[in-house]
């Protein structure tokens, strides 16, 4: 998990971020969360942080000087939301290298989108530094893959999502990457090795076979077979080029 401050000099605001949005989910925790960007930065210089995400009308220090003071920790992430659309606080903000800027009231897709991808760099910098990441990953492969080969009839990418706790979007996007295969594609091949088994068995039917992997329509099955063999469930079956699986 990587560690996430939140500041906000409204309470309600602050509460509704910090408890309200699945963090984990994502692969982030809520370390801590502050009402004044001076105890914030007070905080940054103590403890290891990778994001902070802040508003920019605050009292005493504002959202813009307390990134200017954030420049010491090259490494954080920074995301700025405010009320304001005024285009002088997103130059302002721009120039300081922050990751994103979000206007509230701050949107739920929004918010996933900026941070899947905060995320995405983040491990990507992990991954040099040590092994750590590569374990998440293996671990997450081996979940999905889990899930996959025991519900392959009617597994799907938000299933999936829901058996590792991330987003349908973002685990689509890390499958690809880190097992060199996409989602619907292992899926495909495990219910086309798995129609190839049950082809050998004459008790079964190819309706029945269809049904079994997941096709509600036997056509569809057969369509898709032939795509991946080359050639028919039942040229298949009779012997024609097993060698082919």
């Amino acid at each position: 998990m990587y560690r996430l401050i939140i500041v906000d000099d409204e309470e309600k605001i602050l509460d509704g971020i910090s408890e309200l949005f699945p963090w984990h989910n994502i692969g982030f925790e809520v370390s801590s969360r502050f009402t004044s960007a001076l105890n914030a930065l007070t905080y940054v210089e103590n403890h290891p942080v990778e994001v902070v995400m802040t508003d920019i009308s605050m009292p005493l220090m504002n959202g813009i000087d307390f990134i200017k003071e954030l420049i010491r920790f090259p490494k954080i992430k920074i995301v700025l939301f405010s009320s304001y659309k005024d285009y002088e606080y997103m130059r302002a903000a721009i120039q300081y290298g922050i990751s994103d800027y979000l206007l509230k009231p701050i949107r739920y897709d929004e918010l996933v989108l900026c941070f899947e991808k905060i995320r995405m760099q983040l491990d990507e910098v992990s991954e040099v530094v040590n092994e750590e990441p590569k374990t998440y990953y293996k671990e997450i492969i081996s979940r999905v893959d889990y899930y996959l080969f025991n519900n392959y009839q009617k597994a799907s990418l938000e299933g999936a999502a829901e058996v590792v706790g991330l987003s349908p979007n973002y685990l689509s996007k890390i499958y690809k990457e880190k097992s060199g295969s996409g989602f619907l594609e292992k899926l495909n091949k495990i219910r086309m090795e798995k129609a190839c088994e049950l082809l050998m068995d004459p008790g079964y039917k190819n309706y029945e076979i269809a049904f079994y992997v997941g096709y509600d329509n036997p056509k569809n099955f057969s369509r898709a077979f032939k795509m991946y063999f080359n050639m028919s469930p039942m040229d298949y079956r009779n012997g024609g080029g097993r060698e082919k699986k």
